[in-house]
């Protein structure tokens, strides 16, 4: 048994935000559990080996164990590697008064064994609008944030998947907290609930959250916003800033312009009051050569306000290639499936549900919608929207 423990500061936290508290893993482990106490504030928790990142769950819990056939959710299950470890105590919210804390760590020859979680009943998919697009291309609907039990959310994956199912959506991203360990279930909850799985990692700092859509293993949230960027893109993957004007969460991390992603989070589910314009004063000054515009409801609880799939992000796909389609910009954000929209495909702006409505684009100038299913000349690039005649944005597309 290893033992930690002392008082944090509010000086340590300026100093160093994220601790590693070192502990050693003799030959013959076959688990290991961490356990956290502390009074007052906010501290996260995570997990590194000899080989590399093996979990974090951020403030959601205060205990994991790691075995080689399972692991508390956050964290990656295999063979616990021989020698020196470290816990990650991540210093978020330490008043001027001091935190004390103390770390509990136990190795054991026992390896947890898998709980038995049968998957919910395949869900009911409701029947949701067919919008135009050009042959061979789809406009594919779904919800590009969202959290699971490992991270801070209420669901399993598969109670998540199933959710957006009945919800309408035809893909998903699930976008756990600094960790990947979800995205091993993915594949089996998608084919159960007849929806295409997007496997994501929100990258989280106290001074902003973004993004990495793909297959592209863990990226290290400790580094430079640009290395997540350069990662995320060196395999395969996207990434988007996230609710950047968002209370705490919103973005103030040093970016250099050249690093900045063209994806970002619009259309959040904070954005209640959409006659305020500032997300889009936002991504006009972020990336003055056009934002392709992205929506998220960040989803965490049922019992929450935030509603599965509001907004909307529609995405003009191949097949069921979402993140092709996101690659090449090819994005529309509604307030929900059967919302008014505004698409733009093979040269075209369609306004859909929009009667009454102000179309609104990159330049400014606006114009009046008439009729249910409007066809227009996309004329600039850029982001176009469209807005009620009190200014209420209503839609976006890229």
């Amino acid at each position: 048994m290893t033992v930690h423990g002392g008082r944090w500061s509010l000086e340590d936290r300026l100093e160093q935000g994220l601790r590693e508290l070192p502990f050693e893993v003799p030959p013959g482990t076959a688990s290991v559990t961490v356990e956290l106490s502390f009074d007052g504030g906010v501290i996260d928790l995570g997990c590194h080996g000899p080989d590399g990142f093996r979990g974090w769950s951020g403030g959601a819990r205060r205990r994991f164990t790691i075995g080689a056939d399972w692991a508390t959710p956050g964290y990656l299950p295999g063979e616990l590697e021989p020698g020196p470890w470290h816990v990650w105590l991540g210093l978020h919210r330490i008043p001027p008064d001091g935190v004390p804390y103390e770390v509990t760590v136990t190795t054991s020859g026992r390896s947890p064994k898998r709980p038995d979680e049968p998957p919910p009943p395949r869900p009911e998919r409701p029947s949701r609008p067919e919008l135009p697009a050009p042959e061979g291309m789809r406009w594919l609907a779904g919800d590009l944030h969202s959290h699971t039990v490992h991270s801070d959310g209420t669901l399993t994956v598969h109670e998540l998947a199933c959710l957006a199912a009945s919800r309408g959506l035809d893909y998903l991203a699930v976008t756990d907290h600094n960790t990947v360990s979800h995205h091993s279930e993915l594949p089996a909850a998608a084919a159960h609930a007849g929806i295409l799985l997007l496997p994501g990692q929100e990258v989280t700092t106290d001074l902003g959250h973004a993004n990495v859509f793909g297959d592209t293993g863990w990226i290290d949230f400790r580094g430079p916003s640009a290395d997540w960027a350069a990662s995320a893109a060196a395999r395969g993957g996207l990434m988007s800033i996230n609710h950047p004007l968002s209370g705490d969460c919103a973005w103030r991390r040093p970016l250099p312009a050249e690093h900045r992603p063209r994806f970002a989070e619009i259309w959040h589910s904070s954005w209640w009051d959409r006659r305020w314009g500032a997300p889009l004063a936002w991504a006009q000054v972020w990336r003055p050569r056009g934002v392709v515009p992205l929506g998220g409801s960040d989803f965490h609880d049922p019992a929450q306000t935030k509603n599965l799939g509001e907004p909307v992000t529609w995405v003009l796909a191949e097949g069921q290639d979402v993140l092709g389609g996101l690659a090449a910009g090819r994005t529309a954000v509604s307030a929900g499936l059967d919302a008014p929209v505004l698409l733009r495909a093979a040269g075209e702006l369609h306004a859909l549900g929009a009667d009454g409505t102000v179309l609104v684009g990159p330049d400014g100038r606006r114009t009046a919608v008439r009729g249910d299913r409007v066809r227009m000349p996309a004329g600039a690039p850029g982001m176009h929207r469209l807005e009620t005649h009190e200014n209420e944005v209503i839609a976006l597309c890229g």
